[in-house]
């Protein structure tokens, strides 16, 4: 069976990125691809590469940083124990629902606090308003 291979530039142009970013996740160990050509200057990215982007991307929709992204992703290449990966997935999980939890909770008081300021001033603006017409009308 052969195995799909891709260069930088098919994958920056199907999950439309720049090379740029698939060359920084390359970097943080995200993507480890093979080299060829010249001096090993050509980069030759496996289905397997590809699968990591896909999932490298997912985390960060998820919110996760990628040193989560590449802790989670890297517990699917190691041996199969599942129970082990299973644990620190949802330990991981946990801890990121929790800080998704307080900063929800931080923009909803956040937010609470805007339309107790916004009360207020349509309350100064009608009282504002209720005053300004008398005076106009009496000159």
């Amino acid at each position: 069976m052969a195995t799909s291979t891709y260069n930088i530039s098919e994958l920056a142009k199907e999950f439309d990125l720049t090379t740029r970013a698939i060359r920084f996740y390359e970097d943080m160990g995200l993507l480890r691809p093979e080299r060829s050509g010249a001096a090993g200057r050509n980069r030759v990215y496996s289905a397997g590469d590809r699968t990591r982007l896909r999932l490298t991307l997912r985390a960060k929709r998820l919110g996760f940083s990628l040193t989560e992204a590449k802790d989670i992703i890297d517990m699917y290449d190691s041996p199969r124990d599942t129970v082990p990966q299973m644990q620190k997935y949802l330990t991981v999980l946990a801890a990121h629902r929790q800080q998704l939890e307080d900063q929800l909770a931080e923009l909803k008081a956040n937010l609470d606090e805007v339309k107790v300021h916004e009360k207020e001033a349509r309350a100064l603006l009608k009282r504002s308003e209720s005053v300004s017409i008398p005076s106009v009308l009496q000159a």
